[in-house]
């Protein structure tokens, strides 16, 4: 497995927008590159087909807003809140999540590859049908949140606590049962061959 580790490229900005209030702002078409948003207020913001790349997000607000078709290309997101959002079918390859919040958040479809979303708690979100390879998630707190039919191909999963998360329909080949906890976690009889056949067990019918 290369050692990407979710990392997103290194990111360099070359202009800062400050304390900006894009409240319910139609964001459909939009791009943005190399642009540090500080404070940024999305809320309630919505959209079809925008662009970020390689920007920087300290401190924004992204509650109630709902993301459709759009893009953010190796961004890095510190310290923002995630409430009630929705990402319909996003491409957010090669982003950084570090110490966000993701409470009753809604991701629907999607290329989520290398994003990094360790030690993220959630508990209340839902990732469902979303592309996840080589993801970073390492240390995630996801009790009883839903990760279904989600490829999980290469994710680092590492101390994550996926206790009664439902893990239905999503691709758990190499998961290491002894680095995951997977307490009452729901999954299909397939799945859990796959889980059984990662402890080396040999499982038979008689």
């Amino acid at each position: 497995m290369t050692e990407h580790r979710g990392d997103a490229t290194p990111t360099t900005t070359t202009m800062t927008v400050r304390g900006e209030d894009w409240y319910a702002r139609d964001l459909s078409g939009q791009e943005f590159r190399n642009v540090e948003f500080v404070d940024l207020d999305l809320t309630e913001s919505f959209g079809v087909g925008a662009v970020f790349e390689e920007c920087v997000f300290r401190h924004a607000k992204l509650n109630a807003s709902v993301h459709t078709d759009a893009a953010f290309m190796n961004c890095t997101f510190v310290r923002s809140t995630f409430f009630d959002v929705r990402f319909e079918r996003c491409k957010v390859i090669g982003s950084r999540f570090e110490d966000c919040t993701w409470d009753i958040a809604k991701v629907e479809g999607g290329n989520w590859s290398f994003v990094s979303l360790a030690k993220a708690d959630l508990h209340s979100a839902s990732f469902t049908g979303v592309r996840l390879r080589e993801a970073d998630l390492t240390g995630v707190r996801a009790t009883g949140g839903t990760l279904r039919d989600c490829d999980l191909s290469g994710a680092w999963l590492d101390r994550a606590d996926l206790t009664g998360c439902d893990l239905r329909g999503s691709e758990l080949t190499g998961i290491d049962p002894s680095a995951v906890t997977l307490d009452r976690a729901i999954i299909t009889l397939p799945q859990a061959v796959t889980i059984i056949e990662s402890m080396g067990l040999d499982l038979r019918v008689e």
